[in-house]
């Protein structure tokens, strides 16, 4: 994966920077809301981590600061921000990585809730909706009571593999085309068709995928700046499943 090195600031043993952390402020449900930056000193603590910060900030200064969180583990994706610019989980980043100034600002590209909380369920289910992330079977009737199918172990780690994105939106909110587009699926829709083309219960062929997914919107609409593959906090190697999906989509053209 590309890594765009962050700059980080030492404090001597013993000693604890004080960080300044500048987070974005507004409420679009109040029409006398203005966006702007409020900013707080806190001291940084040992193994400190963005979530621990801003509950720190909620706690001690400022209750009415909104984010959003559940998991605390990187598993849910509902922390996702941009930190000094860049998409990351509060959840998983420690201060202590950052510089000691921060700049805190919601995910460019979903609809705002308030400060850092953005709606990414909305987008998310608007992406699936489209795409049909879904097995899809064309027997008329199943019988729910019946073994699993069985399925070869290499497949099942590549699926197991794809399946680890938890829908944070780090990759829509680094990805140009995204930002552009409102309409684009991004590299978590592409990814999870990628998911779905290697299922061997679902009976989609090319064609079908080809419906959905060979379009502007869709993966011939990246312009493969790999903003997401450099982002996503997960490494999911969603570059080669850009490239891969676009192959298999070119071929079901002809």
């Amino acid at each position: 994966m590309n890594t765009i090195p962050v700059k980080q600031v030492e404090a001597g043993a013993g000693e604890y920077r004080k960080l300044t952390v500048n987070i974005f402020r507004h409420n679009p449900q109040d029409e006398n809301s203005v966006p702007h930056m409020d900013t707080f000193e806190v001291e940084e603590a040992d193994s400190m981590t963005l979530f621990i910060l801003l509950n720190e900030i909620r706690e001690n200064q400022d209750p009415t600061v909104q984010f959003d969180f559940v998991c605390r583990a990187g598993i849910c994706g509902s922390c996702a921000m941009l930190v000094n610019g860049r998409p990351k989980l509060a959840c998983r980043t420690l201060t202590q990585e950052l510089p000691q100034v921060l700049n805190l600002a919601p995910l460019p590209g979903f609809e705002l809730i308030g400060d850092l909380s953005v709606n990414t369920g909305k987008w998310m289910r608007n992406m699936s909706e489209h795409l049909e992330t879904w097995i899809h079977n064309r027997e008329q009737e199943r019988d729910f009571c019946e073994l699993e199918e069985k399925m070869e172990p290499e497949v099942a780690d590549k699926i197991y593999e794809l399946e680890r994105c938890v829908e944070c939106g780090c990759c829509i909110a680094a990805c140009g085309t995204a930002q552009m587009r409102a309409d684009f699926v991004g590299a978590v829709g592409i990814n999870q068709l990628a998911r779905f083309k290697i299922d061997p219960r679902d009976d989609r062929t090319d064609a079908d995928f080809y419906e959905v997914l060979g379009t502007e919107e869709g993966v011939f609409g990246c312009m493969t700046l790999l903003g997401c593959d450099d982002m996503c906090p997960k490494e999911l190697p969603l570059a080669q499943q850009i490239a891969y999906m676009r192959r298999k989509m070119a071929l079901a053209e002809v």
